[in-house]
């Protein structure tokens, strides 16, 4: 398949399409990402676009394991060969990077410049991170969309797939460990509700203090080990009343929540966590309930992968949350 020309001067020049290589297969309607996916345009129709966050800067903040940076590229190698089922259009739309520790807090403006402009065009923006602080630039690119649409209260939903609340004190040092204690603030600040879901909660992982807090938030929580599949289907109809009570949905998937031997390549690796094949009915309740306006992956860090594997479950995720048909 020969992909669309494209006019140079009108593709962001972060965009490095190199990345989006693999086999071709003979046969008929056998198209894989690689040979579908193209850079986004101003002109291109709504389709999901792929948005990199190359950052650490917030895991050193956090004093965890850095090399999630490198995140975003090996997120689109390992989708590259998987096979092609939807019929919308996907998009490369290109790397925000953090230069630095002190560059953070622009980054994530730069970042939620890159989604306001996505949404506007009528994209589903997919972040690929970089530490988890990329969950502050998305939510803000989320709400500088809503506010430049004049929607003056909007009832966000955040439903986060992580073994950590991510609720520390941002008061001295914002970081992977603070991005919903930040949104949450920000909620506050402009009068609107903060919903908060988080999934898959390492009670090992988090202090009492971050348990209170959560509590004090009305967070709806789910420990690793209370997401069995015994207990599914129920944890799945307390996500379907959440969303419910939301008018828009961003999904944040940490991948630390997946089990150490299914993604080693994280900064902080979970002794138990909760294996992919209960995440998945978690993520396709979100993306059918068809109030999902963002999503991103976050944590990868290639450093440590073993054989692709956290690599190759993000994709996989990915996969699954764009599937349309």
């Amino acid at each position: 398949m020969t992909k669309p020309s494209t006019d140079l001067h009108l593709v962001d020049p972060s965009i490095d399409m190199s990345l989006w290589a693999g086999r071709e297969d003979p046969e008929p309607d056998s198209l894989r990402w690689h040979q579908v996916i193209t850079p986004v345009r101003p002109d291109s129709a709504p389709g999901a676009a792929l948005v990199g966050f190359a950052s650490d800067a917030g895991v050193a903040r956090n004093q965890g394991r850095v090399g999630a940076a490198e995140g975003p590229r090996a997120i689109r190698r390992a989708l590259a060969p998987l096979a092609w089922h939807r019929s919308a259009p996907v998009f490369d739309a290109g790397d925000v990077s953090c230069h630095g520790n002190d560059d953070l807090e622009a980054a994530q403006q730069r970042l939620a410049e890159r989604i306001a402009s996505l949404l506007v065009r009528g994209h589903l923006p997919l972040v690929l991170g970089g530490g988890h602080e990329v969950a502050f630039g998305s939510w803000s690119g989320l709400a500088r969309h809503f506010e430049a649409q004049g929607e003056a209260h909007p009832r966000i939903g955040i439903i986060n797939l992580d073994a950590h609340f991510d609720l520390r004190d941002p008061t001295h040092v914002r970081s992977s460990g603070t991005p919903f204690a930040q949104i949450a603030a920000e909620c506050h600040a402009r009068d609107w509700p903060f919903r908060y879901a988080c999934l898959g909660v390492s009670r090992a992982s988090n202090t009492r203090a971050l348990f209170a807090r959560a509590s004090e938030l009305n967070v709806l929580v789910r420990e690793d080990h209370e997401i069995d599949a015994l207990r599914l289907d129920a944890i799945v109809r307390d996500l379907q009343r959440f969303m419910a009570r939301c008018d828009h949905l961003y999904l944040s998937i940490d991948l630390d929540v997946l089990p150490a031997a299914e993604a080693p390549g994280v900064s902080a690796p979970a002794a138990r966590g909760v294996p992919l094949a209960l995440i998945e009915p978690l993520l396709e309740a979100v993306r059918d309930s068809g109030k999902l306006r963002l999503a991103d992956v976050a944590e990868l860090n290639p450093s440590f992968d073993i054989d692709g594997r956290t690599a190759k479950a993000a994709a996989r995720l990915i996969h699954r949350l764009t599937l349309d048909t």
